[in-house]
């Protein structure tokens, strides 16, 4: 081998010998489970995430087949409008009313102050787990590891797995507490974990951020990711509006945007009757 060959691979050799811990952290999906996750706790450590919580969120993870499984089966949005709002609104209605009577001097202040009418916020919370009733049982960090693992969008889910390290830091909720749909969205309005690190909001002053269990914390915090994403206060939702473009930020999918702008619109509509 010529001598400045020699020299390259040697000055590389020396350098992957240097910094173990960063190789091991650029570890591709899709090898060999273990050493993957090796390489993301080694990152989350690096992000300045504790070995106590790495421990507690990582420690004996495994991979499941059923997320993927879901992953590539889904197929509720080649339903129509018709036939999506159809099956999810009314179902819904009589007890979207009730909430929004139940809840309103709590989405009255919620307005004032993130200009995000009660209907949306109640329209998103009903389709989302029937206010509150299913959140899901998947196991938040074992979801958004074995879809990170999975390659379709590693890096999406990658960031969300240590996303969801960082509510374990800083005392939102322990791993263990940690579950909800299988792509790993957490609470009763279902936020992924880096929306629910930029969003939430200690609504009720509990102390920390509780999608699970604190409807003002809920409520509030979807109405703040709205408020976010550009929410214009004392404007129409509609299809075709710029708050229609918000809504899509909540869910890309037109289907799932026009059943909440037309869920919200029904909500809105019986509030004014009473």
């Amino acid at each position: 081998m010529a001598p400045a060959r020699l020299t390259h691979w040697l000055l590389l050799w020396l350098a992957l010998a240097a910094s173990p811990a960063a190789a091991l952290a650029d570890t591709p999906c899709g090898g060999d489970f273990d050493t993957w996750l090796a390489g993301v706790k080694q990152e989350a450590a690096s992000k300045g995430i504790s070995a106590a919580t790495i421990q507690s969120a990582l420690g004996g993870v495994t991979y499941d087949r059923s997320i993927i499984a879901r992953d590539h089966a889904q197929g509720v949005f080649h339903q129509s409008f018709e036939e999506f709002s159809g099956r999810m609104v009314p179902p819904r209605l009589a007890r979207g009313r009730r909430m929004m009577q139940q809840y309103r001097p709590l989405l009255s202040r919620i307005e004032r102050q993130f200009g995000v009418p009660g209907g949306v916020i109640v329209a998103i919370w009903g389709l989302e787990t029937d206010f509150g009733a299913d959140n899901g049982r998947f196991s938040t960090i074992r979801a958004l590891a074995t879809l990170a693992y999975d390659c379709r969008r590693a890096e999406k889910f990658r960031g969300e797995l240590l996303a969801a390290l960082q509510i374990v830091q800083r005392g939102d909720m322990a791993a263990a507490q940690m579950h909800g749909a299988w792509a790993g969205e957490i609470g009763q309005t279902q936020f992924l974990p880096s929306s629910y690190l930029k969003f939430t909001v200690d609504y009720d002053g509990g102390g920390r951020r509780d999608l699970i269990h604190s409807v003002p914390d809920v409520l509030a915090s979807t109405a703040n990711y709205l408020k976010g994403y550009g929410w214009q206060a004392g404007q129409p939702w509609g299809e075709g509006t710029a708050n229609f473009q918000v809504l899509l930020q909540w869910n890309a999918s037109t289907v799932y945007t026009k059943t909440v702008a037309y869920f919200a619109e029904q909500l809105a509509a019986g509030s004014e009757g009473n």
